[in-house]
Protein backbone atom coordinates (compact mmCIF):
# COMPACT_ATOMS: atom_id res chain seq x y z
CA UNK A 1 0.00 0.00 0.00
CA UNK A 2 2.79 2.20 0.47
CA UNK A 3 6.47 2.69 -0.49
CA UNK A 4 8.04 1.30 2.44
CA UNK A 5 11.59 2.82 0.67
CA UNK A 6 10.44 5.96 0.50
CA UNK A 7 8.22 5.79 4.45
CA UNK A 8 12.02 4.67 5.26
CA UNK A 9 13.54 7.84 4.49
CA UNK A 10 11.20 10.41 5.69
CA UNK A 11 10.83 8.67 8.96
CA UNK A 12 14.80 8.94 9.32
CA UNK A 13 14.19 12.78 7.95
CA UNK A 14 12.44 13.42 10.94
CA UNK A 15 14.57 11.36 13.64
CA UNK A 16 17.71 13.15 12.54
CA UNK A 17 15.75 16.52 12.90
CA UNK A 18 14.74 15.57 16.32
CA UNK A 19 17.63 13.53 17.61
CA UNK A 20 20.59 15.59 15.89
CA UNK A 21 19.38 18.47 14.99
CA UNK A 22 17.74 19.46 17.64
CA UNK A 23 19.13 17.26 20.36
CA UNK A 24 17.98 16.41 24.05
CA UNK A 25 14.71 17.52 24.25
CA UNK A 26 14.51 17.20 28.01
CA UNK A 27 12.59 19.96 30.84
CA UNK A 28 16.34 21.56 31.41
CA UNK A 29 16.41 22.39 27.88
CA UNK A 30 13.50 24.15 27.48
CA UNK A 31 14.39 26.10 23.70
CA UNK A 32 14.94 22.57 22.41
CA UNK A 33 11.05 21.53 23.45
CA UNK A 34 10.08 25.19 21.62
CA UNK A 35 12.04 23.76 18.44
CA UNK A 36 10.74 20.22 18.83
CA UNK A 37 7.16 21.88 19.22
CA UNK A 38 7.48 24.04 16.09
CA UNK A 39 9.29 21.43 14.02
CA UNK A 40 6.17 19.22 14.50
CA UNK A 41 3.77 22.18 14.06
CA UNK A 42 5.21 23.18 11.05
CA UNK A 43 4.78 19.46 9.71
CA UNK A 44 1.63 19.62 10.25
CA UNK A 45 1.16 23.32 8.12
CA UNK A 46 3.22 21.89 5.31
CA UNK A 47 0.48 18.60 4.79
CA UNK A 48 -2.13 21.46 5.14
CA UNK A 49 -3.63 19.67 8.28
CA UNK A 50 -5.07 21.89 10.83
CA UNK A 51 -3.15 22.55 13.97
CA UNK A 52 -2.70 24.09 17.31
CA UNK A 53 -1.29 24.52 20.81
CA UNK A 54 -2.50 23.57 23.98
CA UNK A 55 -0.30 25.41 26.11
CA UNK A 56 0.08 25.15 29.96
CA UNK A 57 2.92 25.44 32.53
CA UNK A 58 5.32 23.43 34.31
CA UNK A 59 7.43 25.47 37.01
CA UNK A 60 6.96 28.45 35.53
CA UNK A 61 8.45 26.72 31.87
CA UNK A 62 5.75 27.15 29.40
CA UNK A 63 5.20 23.85 27.35
CA UNK A 64 2.42 22.76 24.31
CA UNK A 65 0.54 20.00 23.38
CA UNK A 66 0.77 20.14 19.73
CA UNK A 67 -3.12 19.08 18.56
CA UNK A 68 -3.93 18.29 14.50
CA UNK A 69 -6.57 16.76 13.43
CA UNK A 70 -7.84 15.25 9.90
CA UNK A 71 -11.12 14.55 9.49
CA UNK A 72 -12.93 12.87 6.19
CA UNK A 73 -16.38 13.47 6.71
CA UNK A 74 -18.52 16.76 8.61
CA UNK A 75 -19.58 14.57 11.28
CA UNK A 76 -17.72 11.14 11.27
CA UNK A 77 -18.93 8.11 12.99
CA UNK A 78 -15.05 7.02 14.39
CA UNK A 79 -12.96 9.58 15.91
CA UNK A 80 -9.21 8.08 17.21
CA UNK A 81 -6.74 9.41 18.80
CA UNK A 82 -2.87 9.09 17.87
CA UNK A 83 -0.57 10.19 20.79
CA UNK A 84 3.16 10.49 21.08
CA UNK A 85 5.39 12.23 23.44
CA UNK A 86 8.05 14.50 22.08
CA UNK A 87 10.24 15.02 25.24
CA UNK A 88 13.25 12.66 26.54
CA UNK A 89 14.98 11.75 29.09
CA UNK A 90 17.74 14.32 30.85
CA UNK A 91 21.38 13.62 28.94
CA UNK A 92 20.10 11.85 25.83
CA UNK A 93 18.36 12.43 22.37
CA UNK A 94 16.13 9.84 23.12
CA UNK A 95 15.93 8.33 19.18
CA UNK A 96 13.73 5.30 19.78
CA UNK A 97 12.29 6.95 23.37
CA UNK A 98 10.32 8.93 21.69
CA UNK A 99 11.36 10.64 18.36
CA UNK A 100 10.85 7.02 17.04
CA UNK A 101 7.14 7.87 17.48
CA UNK A 102 6.83 10.86 16.89
CA UNK A 103 8.30 10.08 13.13
CA UNK A 104 5.49 7.79 13.03
CA UNK A 105 2.63 9.87 14.42
CA UNK A 106 3.66 12.65 11.67
CA UNK A 107 3.85 9.75 8.53
CA UNK A 108 0.78 8.54 9.33
CA UNK A 109 -0.64 11.70 9.23
CA UNK A 110 0.92 13.01 6.18
CA UNK A 111 -0.18 9.53 4.55
CA UNK A 112 -3.64 9.71 5.81
CA UNK A 113 -3.78 13.56 4.64
CA UNK A 114 -2.86 12.09 0.93
CA UNK A 115 -6.32 10.58 0.83
CA UNK A 116 -8.13 13.29 1.62
CA UNK A 117 -10.49 13.41 -1.20
CA UNK A 118 -9.80 10.56 -2.85
CA UNK A 119 -10.65 8.22 0.33
CA UNK A 120 -14.29 8.03 1.31
CA UNK A 121 -14.13 7.31 5.28
CA UNK A 122 -16.61 7.73 7.93
CA UNK A 123 -13.31 8.75 10.18
CA UNK A 124 -11.53 11.32 12.27
CA UNK A 125 -7.88 11.15 13.67
CA UNK A 126 -6.89 13.75 16.04
CA UNK A 127 -3.14 14.14 16.26
CA UNK A 128 -1.78 14.78 19.79
CA UNK A 129 2.29 15.42 20.50
CA UNK A 130 2.30 15.43 24.07
CA UNK A 131 4.90 18.19 25.72
CA UNK A 132 5.84 16.36 28.69
CA UNK A 133 6.18 12.76 30.20
CA UNK A 134 9.74 11.68 30.80
CA UNK A 135 10.78 12.28 34.64
CA UNK A 136 10.86 14.51 36.73
CA UNK A 137 7.08 14.95 35.40
CA UNK A 138 6.26 11.43 35.01
CA UNK A 139 3.74 10.74 37.44
CA UNK A 140 2.86 14.02 37.99
CA UNK A 141 -0.78 16.08 36.55
CA UNK A 142 1.80 18.03 34.71
CA UNK A 143 2.56 15.18 32.20
CA UNK A 144 1.36 16.45 28.29
CA UNK A 145 -1.09 13.68 28.70
CA UNK A 146 -2.61 13.92 31.52
CA UNK A 147 -3.14 17.39 30.65
CA UNK A 148 -4.82 16.44 27.82
CA UNK A 149 -6.98 14.01 28.78
CA UNK A 150 -8.39 15.84 31.43
CA UNK A 151 -9.27 18.64 29.30
CA UNK A 152 -10.87 15.90 27.36
CA UNK A 153 -13.08 14.32 30.00
CA UNK A 154 -14.45 17.78 30.74
CA UNK A 155 -15.09 18.32 27.34
CA UNK A 156 -16.82 14.72 26.89
CA UNK A 157 -14.78 14.47 23.50
CA UNK A 158 -15.49 11.95 21.83
CA UNK A 159 -12.31 9.41 21.68
CA UNK A 160 -13.25 5.45 20.27
CA UNK A 161 -9.92 4.66 21.25
CA UNK A 162 -6.85 6.19 21.90
CA UNK A 163 -3.18 5.22 20.25
CA UNK A 164 -0.42 5.75 22.21
CA UNK A 165 2.77 5.35 20.05
CA UNK A 166 5.46 4.06 22.81
CA UNK A 167 9.36 3.49 21.15
CA UNK A 168 8.58 2.13 18.04
CA UNK A 169 12.15 2.00 16.58
CA UNK A 170 14.06 -0.67 17.86
CA UNK A 171 13.95 -4.49 16.48
CA UNK A 172 16.09 -7.20 17.60
CA UNK A 173 16.60 -10.95 16.05
CA UNK A 174 18.62 -12.74 17.65
CA UNK A 175 17.60 -15.47 19.72
CA UNK A 176 16.61 -14.50 23.34
CA UNK A 177 17.26 -10.84 22.63
CA UNK A 178 13.64 -10.23 23.70
CA UNK A 179 12.94 -10.22 27.41
CA UNK A 180 9.56 -10.19 29.09
CA UNK A 181 8.05 -8.93 32.95
CA UNK A 182 7.50 -12.42 34.17
CA UNK A 183 9.81 -14.79 31.99
CA UNK A 184 7.80 -17.72 33.16
CA UNK A 185 4.46 -16.18 32.41
CA UNK A 186 5.66 -15.47 28.99
CA UNK A 187 7.53 -18.61 28.17
CA UNK A 188 5.16 -19.15 24.78
CA UNK A 189 6.31 -15.51 23.83
CA UNK A 190 8.66 -15.03 20.77
CA UNK A 191 12.23 -14.98 21.86
CA UNK A 192 13.08 -12.34 19.15
CA UNK A 193 11.76 -8.92 19.01
CA UNK A 194 10.82 -8.10 15.68
CA UNK A 195 6.94 -7.70 16.09
CA UNK A 196 5.52 -4.80 17.48
CA UNK A 197 3.25 -4.89 20.66
CA UNK A 198 -0.38 -4.00 21.78
CA UNK A 199 -0.92 -3.52 24.97
CA UNK A 200 -4.72 -2.81 26.40
CA UNK A 201 -6.39 -2.96 29.85
CA UNK A 202 -10.40 -4.91 29.63
CA UNK A 203 -11.78 -2.02 28.45
CA UNK A 204 -10.03 -1.70 25.50
CA UNK A 205 -10.15 -5.60 24.69
CA UNK A 206 -11.99 -4.89 22.13
CA UNK A 207 -10.92 -1.76 20.25
CA UNK A 208 -7.16 -3.54 20.86
CA UNK A 209 -8.60 -6.60 19.06
CA UNK A 210 -9.89 -4.16 16.02
CA UNK A 211 -6.32 -2.72 15.73
CA UNK A 212 -4.89 -6.09 16.20
CA UNK A 213 -6.95 -7.55 13.49
CA UNK A 214 -6.02 -4.93 10.73
CA UNK A 215 -2.63 -5.27 12.10
CA UNK A 216 -2.35 -8.98 10.80
CA UNK A 217 -3.05 -8.03 7.85
CA UNK A 218 0.55 -6.92 7.52
CA UNK A 219 2.32 -10.01 7.12
CA UNK A 220 6.23 -8.04 6.90
CA UNK A 221 5.07 -6.70 10.99
CA UNK A 222 4.21 -9.93 13.33
CA UNK A 223 1.98 -8.22 16.16
CA UNK A 224 1.67 -9.58 20.02
CA UNK A 225 -1.47 -8.19 21.80
CA UNK A 226 -0.98 -8.23 25.86
CA UNK A 227 -4.41 -7.64 28.15
CA UNK A 228 -3.56 -6.10 31.47
CA UNK A 229 -5.70 -6.14 34.15
CA UNK A 230 -6.52 -3.16 37.11
CA UNK A 231 -5.08 -0.76 34.52
CA UNK A 232 -1.69 -1.99 34.33
CA UNK A 233 -1.38 -1.86 38.38
CA UNK A 234 -0.60 -5.46 38.57
CA UNK A 235 2.33 -4.98 36.23
CA UNK A 236 3.26 -1.29 36.64
CA UNK A 237 5.79 -1.41 33.54
CA UNK A 238 2.86 -1.15 30.91
CA UNK A 239 1.95 2.29 32.75
CA UNK A 240 5.26 3.52 31.73
CA UNK A 241 3.56 6.03 29.16
CA UNK A 242 0.58 7.93 28.03
CA UNK A 243 -2.00 5.69 27.35
CA UNK A 244 -2.32 5.07 31.20
CA UNK A 245 -3.39 9.12 30.84
CA UNK A 246 -6.58 7.97 29.40
CA UNK A 247 -6.88 4.52 31.13
CA UNK A 248 -7.25 6.36 34.42
CA UNK A 249 -9.98 8.85 32.97
CA UNK A 250 -11.79 5.72 31.46
CA UNK A 251 -11.29 6.18 27.93
CA UNK A 252 -10.29 3.33 25.69
CA UNK A 253 -6.41 3.35 25.06
CA UNK A 254 -3.54 0.92 23.87
CA UNK A 255 -0.07 1.43 23.96
CA UNK A 256 1.84 0.48 20.85
CA UNK A 257 5.60 -0.42 21.29
CA UNK A 258 8.86 -2.19 20.59
CA UNK A 259 8.58 -3.04 24.43
CA UNK A 260 11.14 -0.67 25.50
CA UNK A 261 13.86 -2.00 28.08
CA UNK A 262 12.57 -5.08 27.18
CA UNK A 263 14.09 -5.37 23.98
CA UNK A 264 16.62 -1.90 23.39
CA UNK A 265 19.09 -1.66 25.81
CA UNK A 266 19.70 1.96 25.22
CA UNK A 267 16.87 2.56 26.98
CA UNK A 268 17.34 6.25 28.44
CA UNK A 269 20.77 6.26 27.48
CA UNK A 270 22.96 8.26 25.87
CA UNK A 271 23.17 5.54 23.40
CA UNK A 272 19.88 5.65 22.34
CA UNK A 273 20.70 7.43 19.04
CA UNK A 274 19.33 6.82 15.50
CA UNK A 275 21.90 4.11 14.32
CA UNK A 276 20.05 1.87 16.71
CA UNK A 277 16.86 1.95 14.77
CA UNK A 278 15.60 -0.05 11.95
CA UNK A 279 13.75 2.12 9.85
CA UNK A 280 11.94 0.35 7.56
CA UNK A 281 10.32 -1.94 10.99
CA UNK A 282 9.01 1.52 11.63
CA UNK A 283 7.77 2.02 8.18
CA UNK A 284 5.75 -1.51 8.67
CA UNK A 285 4.16 0.15 11.60
CA UNK A 286 2.61 3.03 9.50
CA UNK A 287 1.26 0.39 7.09
CA UNK A 288 -0.20 -1.33 9.38
CA UNK A 289 -1.84 1.62 10.66
CA UNK A 290 -2.68 2.89 7.88
CA UNK A 291 -4.77 -0.51 7.08
CA UNK A 292 -6.52 0.13 10.83
CA UNK A 293 -7.82 3.77 9.74
CA UNK A 294 -8.46 2.63 6.13
CA UNK A 295 -10.80 0.41 7.22
CA UNK A 296 -13.52 2.85 8.99
CA UNK A 297 -15.79 3.21 6.58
Amino acid sequence: MIDIEQTSKRLQDHVKTLTVTIGERSVHVPENLKKTASYITSSYKDMGVSVHSQTYSYADLPVDNIVAEISFSPNPQHRFLVGAHYDSVTGTVGADDNASAVAVQLEVARQLSTRMGKEILDLAVKFVSFALEEPPVYGTRHMGSRVYAKMARQEKEQIDGMICLEMVGYACREPGCQDYPFPLMFRDYPKTGNFIGIVNNFKSREFAGKLAQQFQNNKQLPVLKLTVPFNGWVMPAVRLSDHASFWDKGFKAVMITDSAFYRNPYYHTAADTMDKLDFEFMAELVESLLLFFLSQR
